[in-house]
C-alpha cells in the first residue's frame, strides 16, 4: 500500500523543488487561455447557438435543447474543450517537473510548446476518456428520466417543489441506487486510467496506448490512490472556503477599527484587497498544481520506482524574465484592488417587489397579502394570474388547486364564481380562514393609490394571448375607474393621488412573463407598459435583449456580467426570489434595480439600516459583500 503521508511529501517537496517554473508556466498557459482559448471558445459557442435561433431563458428550453441532436452535439464540444484545456494544464506541469533545465523561464516557455505540439494526441485521449465516462452516464440517465416521468410525471413541477409529495420521495429512493452504482463505475473507471495523461506526455505513447499502459501501472494500488486522491480533493476544496473565512471572520474585522476617513481606510482597504487578490492566485495555482504533481509523482513511483521527480540543478536560475513577470502578478492584485474599489457606489437603492405580497405573512396572492405588502412599504407587488374558465383574470399561480387545498382539479376548468368557493386562507393558518381567490380587478382596488403591480401571467399553453387581452382590458377598466374617482373628486385636494391612485395605469403597473414573445407583443400593443422577462437562466447568445424593460432573473444566476448588459442595453435587473438579508445586501451592491422577496419588510429595514451608516461603514459593508461573492 502507498503511505499516504509519503505521498504527499513527495508532492510537497516536488512543489518546492520546482515552485518558480511551475508558477511561470502557470501565468503563461493562463495568459494564452484567457487572451486566446476561453474567448475563442466561447465566440464560437455564442454564435452558434445563435445561428439555432432559439431563446433559451428556461429550464425546460435548456433541458429540451441539451437533449436535442445539436445541444448533445454543443455539449460533447464544449465538454470536450473543457477537459482539452485542463489536460493542456497538468501535462505542463508534468513536463516541468520531470524535465529540470538551468533557466526555469525557459523551461515554462517549452513545456508549453511541447504541449501544444502534442495537441491532437491530447485531443484524442479526451475524446477516449472523457467520452467513455459520458458514454457511461447515458443509460443511467435515461433510467432515472423514466423514473421521474414514471413517479412525477403527471404531477405540478411546482407542486413537487414546495410539498415534496410521498412520490418524490419515492423517485429519490428508486433513483438513489442508479446513481450510485454510475458514481462507483466512474470511480474504478478514472483509477484505471488516472495515469494515462502522465504517460502520454513524458513517454510520448498515443491514447490507446497510454489508456492500457495506465491499466497495467495501477493495477493492485487502486485503493491506496483513491485515498490520496479523495484527501487531496478535500484539501483542494477546503483551502478556499478556509482562506475567505480568515479574511471575513479574522482579517476584515480589523478593518472597522481604522478611523473613518478616506486617507485611511481606502489605503487600507487597497492593501487588504491587494493580499486578498494574491492569496486566491495563490490557493488557485497550488490546487491546480498539487493535482498535476499528485499525477507526476503516483507515475514515478509505480513506473519509475523513484519517489519523485529529481530536483533542478543547485545553481539553476530564474532568468531575467522572473522579476518581470513576478512584478506583473503585483501589479494585477494591485489593479485589480483598485477596480474593485473603485466600483463600489457609496448610496445605492433598489425597488421592493413584494412576492405574492407579502408571502410569508399572508398566504400567497390573496387581499390579505397585498395589504399586508402595502403596510410593509413594498414599492411594487408581485402577483400572478390566470385565466378560468370564463375568461375572468384571477389571482394564482399553480395550474391546479392540489397544493393550496387539496383539490386535485385544474385551475382552468372552473369558472370565477367556482374558484371564488375555494378557502386559500386556512392552509397558511386560523387567521385567514376565508381567505379567497381575488380577481385581478380586486387586487387593483386594493393597492390603488398605495403601490403598483408587477403582474406575472401564467397562461396555459395556447391562451397566450388570451390571458394578456384579458389582462390588458383589466387595466384599461381600472384606467376608466381611476379617471372617474378624479372627475368626482377635486383632483388638486390631496387625498385625491391617495384615493384614486395614479391616472397612468400603463406607466404606473409592470407585466411579467416568461415569453420573449409575449413581452415583444404586450410592448406593440401597449408601448407605455414596462415589461419585464422573467428567466431562470440565460443561454450566451439566445437572447435578443432589445425587448423588454427589464430581465427578471433567479438570484444566484445574476453576475457582473450581466449587469453590465443590462447597462448597455439599457433595461432592468431584477432578482427573484431573495429572503436572506445578507443576499439582500450583496446584490444590492452588485448593482441590481429590483429584488423581488416574500419578506419585504426585511429589505426595507436593511435598506433603511445602511442609510444610517457613515459613507466609511458603508464601505466595509460593500467589502464584506464583495468578499462572499
Amino acid at each position: 500500500m502507498l503511505p499516504l503521508s509519503r505521498l504527499g511529501s513527495d508532492v510537497a517537496r516536488t512543489l518546492r523543488d520546482h515552485l518558480r517554473p511551475l508558477i511561470a508556466y502557470h501565468l503563461f498557459f493562463t495568459l494564452l487561455a484567457s487572451a486566446l482559448l476561453l474567448p475563442l471558445v466561447a465566440w464560437i459557442i455564442r454564435h452558434f447557438l445563435a445561428r439555432l435561433q432559439r431563446t433559451v431563458i428556461g429550464i425546460e428550453e435548456f433541458m429540451a435543447l441539451i437533449f436535442s441532436p445539436v445541444g448533445l452535439l454543443t455539449m460533447l464540444v464544449v465538454v470536450g474543450l473543457s477537459f482539452l484545456l485542463l489536460y493542456l494544464q497538468h501535462a505542463g506541469m508534468m513536463l516541468v517537473a520531470v524535465r529540470p533545465r538551468d533557466n526555469h523561464y525557459r523551461l515554462a516557455f517549452e513545456a508549453l510548446w511541447r504541449c501544444l505540439r502534442r495537441l491532437p494526441a491530447l485531443s484524442g485521449l479526451v475524446v477516449m476518456q472523457v467520452g467513455s465516462h459520458l458514454l457511461l452516464l447515458a443509460p443511467f440517465m435515461f433510467a432515472c428520466a423514466w423514473l421521474y416521468d414514471f413517479w412525477l410525471g403527471g404531477l405540478d413541477p411546482y407542486y413537487v417543489q414546495r410539498i415534496r409529495p410521498p412520490a418524490f420521495w419515492y423517485f429519490l429512493v428508486s433513483a438513489l441506487p442508479l446513481v450510485l452504482c454510475w458514481a462507483a463505475v466512474a470511480a474504478w473507471l478514472y483509477l484505471r486510467w488516472l495515469l494515462a495523461l502522465p504517460v502520454l506526455i513524458l513517454e510520448g505513447q498515443g491514447p490507446r496506448a497510454a489508456l492500457k499502459r495506465s491499466v497495467s501501472l495501477t493495477r493492485g494500488w487502486r485503493r491506496s490512490i483513491a485515498i490520496a486522491i479523495i484527501s487531496l480533493l478535500v484539501l483542494i476544496v477546503a483551502l478556499p472556503f478556509l482562506v475567505t473565512w480568515v479574511f471575513d471572520e479574522v482579517v476584515t474585522p480589523l478593518l472597522w477599527w481604522l478611523p473613518e476617513r478616506n486617507a485611511v481606510l481606502i489605503p487600507a482597504m487597497l492593501a487588504y484587497l491587494t493580499g486578498y487578490v494574491l492569496i486566491t492566485l495563490t490557493v488557485t495555482f497550488l490546487g491546480v498544481a498539487a493535482n498535476a504533481l499528485l499525477s507526476a509523482c503516483l507515475y514515478m513511483r509505480l513506473a519509475h520506482e523513484a519517489p519523485r521527480p529529481l530536483p533542478p540543478q543547485p545553481d539553476a536560475h530564474p532568468g531575467r524574465l522572473a522579476w518581470a513577470v513576478e512584478l506583473s502578478v503585483l501589479l494585477f492584485a494591485a489593479s485589480q484592488a483598485w477596480w474593485i474599489v473603485n466600483s463600489f457606489e457609496i448610496r445605492d437603492e433598489v425597488t421592493i417587489i413584494a412576492h405574492r405580497g407579502s408571502s410569508m405573512t399572508a398566504p400567497e396572492n390573496t387581499i390579505a397579502a397585498l395589504q399586508q405588502a402595502v403596510a410593509d412599504q413594498a414599492h411594487y407587488i408581485e402577483l400572478d394570474v390566470r385565466l378560468s374558465a370564463d375568461n375572468e383574470v384571477l389571482l394564482y399561480h399553480d395550474t391546479n388547486m392540489m397544493r393550496l387545498t387539496g383539490d386535485p382539479r385544474e385551475f382552468g376548468e372552473l369558472t370565477r364564481q367556482e374558484l371564488q368557493e375555494f378557502d386559500v386562507g386556512s392552509w397558511f393558518g386560523d387567521r385567514f380562514i376565508g381567505e379567497t381567490i381575488p380577481g385581478l380587478d380586486q387586487a387593483l382596488t386594493a393597492v390603488r393609490g398605495k403601490a403598483g403591480l408587477m403582474i406575472d401571467m401564467k397562461p396555459l399553453l395556447g391562451e397566450e394571448r388570451a390571458l394578456a387581452e384579458a389582462v390588458l382590458t383589466t387595466l384599461r377598466e381600472e384606467a376608466e375607474q381611476r379617471t372617474a374617482c378624479y372627475q368626482r373628486l377635486d383632483a388638486d385636494r390631496p387625498e385625491a393621488l391617495t384615493e384614486c391612485g395614479n391616472r397612468d395605469v400603463m406607466q404606473e403597473m409592470r407585466l411579467a412573463t416568461m415569453s420573449p414573445e409575449m413581452a415583444t407583443y404586450l410592448k406593440a400593443r401597449e408601448p407605455d407598459l414596462r415589461i419585464t422577462l422573467l428567466a431562470q437562466l440565460v443561454l450566451p447568445g439566445t437572447l435578443n435583449r432589445s425587448g423588454f424593460d427589464a430581465l427578471g432573473l433567479r438570484h444566484t444566476r445574476i453576475s457582473e456580467e450581466e449587469i453590465e448588459l443590462a447597462h448597455r442595453f439599457g433595461y432592468e435587473i431584477h432578482a427573484w426570489t431573495v429572503n436572506g438579508r445578507a443576499r439582500m445586501s450583496q446584490l444590492i451592491d452588485l448593482g441590481v434595480d429590483a429584488i423581488i422577496t416574500d419578506y419585504p419588510v426585511h429589505l426595507r429595514e436593511l435598506m433603511d439600516e445602511r442609510r444610517e451608516l457613515s459613507d466609511g461603514a458603508l464601505m466595509l459593508v460593500k467589502l464584506r459583500n464583495w468578499l462572499r461573492q
